[in-house]
């Protein structure tokens, strides 16, 4: 069973315009009134027994069962009957909203995390429909419950085979985009390990270093609308909150976050494709980079988006029949490459592996890159010979190359 997910821009009428946002305030209304009763009910358990609250207290009774999906979801059917707002809307895209919150407590426990968040107008972007007609697709045309025959843009045909099995409305900055769920009754294996090796070292200096000692540099994405974003955030600032100048410019800062936000997909697209071109099997560090969210180089790794990068790069090499494997990240810049030995903890600052047991020398970026390298040999069983070590004689080596982007 294949799964893709193909993304297209809506042209819709104002009509249809109307309806989807009705559609998001009632799916908002949902949310957080099934929040509220969810938190109500665990609050109400967390009352002393021999004492109440002077301000308040949670009065619930103890025969109360907890309210789960399959209990709210009860409680919507009948709620529909009475109330007309309700009804206006597809019963199971309601549901969805349940489901949704039953996932998002489900990994509240598992995680340890907090309460989600209440959603305010701006906060509620999407619902599902999640269940299409077989023949919904026509042309440049999609049918949709209620909404009906929708156009779209169709950047990409859809591939022969594969079945519209759901569709997600979301707004976003420059419109309405629908967001296709299509499957197809085909098994494909993943890639077996074959070809070149190569390592794939990720940093901020340089974005990608890899095995074959190929430096790309780290684009700036956010340097291109850092000062159009603070003239703008510097005008927000002085409007009044919810008045239509208001409205406005947050309208036209959302615009260039999203232009931002475009620009880095689309390059680390192309740059997995440049690095899965001439690779039979990539190799990258499994690193956290939620924690490189909380140093003091966030700003940078957020510009970058280090987890997208390696989510696409893994998409890029299953369509390009590459293997890609993740290995342990811990002391590559610390281990030579050639000898396997530990040269102890480097500084920032130094810039070149120097090995003081075979004297190998090189950049440490590369350096690291190779040692990913070889212990992503060491995790696969390799059908042909192929060399575990870095040779000094230029074969691994050459110079670094630049990827050029038009950013």
């Amino acid at each position: 069973m294949l799964n893709l997910s193909y993304e297209y821009k809506l042209s819709t009428t104002k009509i249809q315009i109307e309806q989807i946002e009705h559609t998001l305030g009632v799916c908002r209304s949902i949310w957080n009134f099934a929040l509220r009763e969810r938190m109500d009910w665990s609050n109400s358990r967390k009352s002393r027994i021999n004492s109440c609250s002077i301000q308040r207290e949670y009065i619930i009774p103890a025969d109360t069962p907890y309210p789960n999906y399959h209990v709210q979801a009860k409680a919507l059917t009948k709620a529909r009957k009475e109330n007309p707002t309700l009804a206006s809307v597809n019963a199971q895209v309601e549901q969805q909203v349940l489901r949704t919150l039953e996932r998002a407590f489900l990994d509240r426990e598992r995680k340890g995390l907090g309460y989600p968040r209440f959603k305010k107008h701006s906060r509620m972007r999407s619902f599902v429909f999640p269940q299409m007609l077989k023949n919904c697709i026509d042309g440049n045309r999609i049918k949709l419950p209620q909404l009906g025959w929708v156009k779209f843009r169709q950047s990409r045909p859809i591939p022969n085979g594969f079945v519209v099995k759901q569709a997600r409305i979301v707004r976003k900055a420059t419109g309405y985009f629908v967001v296709l769920s299509l499957q197809s009754d085909v098994d494909i294996p993943q890639p077996l390990p074959h070809g070149h090796p190569k390592g794939i070292d990720i940093g901020f200096i340089s974005a990608v270093v890899t095995s074959d000692n190929e430096s790309i540099p780290r684009p700036r994405f956010l340097n291109k609308y850092s000062r159009e974003l603070k003239r703008l955030q510097r005008m927000l600032k002085k409007k009044q909150k919810g008045s239509c100048g208001w409205k406005k410019l947050q309208k036209r800062i959302a615009r260039l976050h999203f232009q931002t936000t475009c620009h880095r997909k689309d390059y680390h697209f192309k740059l997995s494709h440049h690095l899965v071109k001439d690779a039979g099997m990539i190799f990258v560090e499994d690193i956290n980079f939620r924690m490189w969210q909380r140093s003091f180089l966030s700003r940078s790794s957020a510009d970058f988006g280090f987890g997208q990068f390696v989510n696409i790069l893994e998409w890029v090499a299953f369509r390009t029949d590459t293997y890609f494997s993740k290995v342990d990240h811990r002391f590559t810049s610390q281990e030579c490459p050639e000898c396997g030995a530990r040269t102890g903890k480097k500084d920032l600052r130094e810039r070149v592996h120097e090995c003081p047991e075979c004297g190998y020398i090189t950049g440490r970026d590369h350096a690291s890159a190779l040692v990913v390298r070889n212990r992503g040999l060491d995790l696969v069983a390799v059908g042909q010979p192929v060399p575990k070590k870095a040779s000094r004689d230029g074969r691994n080596g050459g110079e670094f190359t630049r990827l050029v982007t038009n950013l």
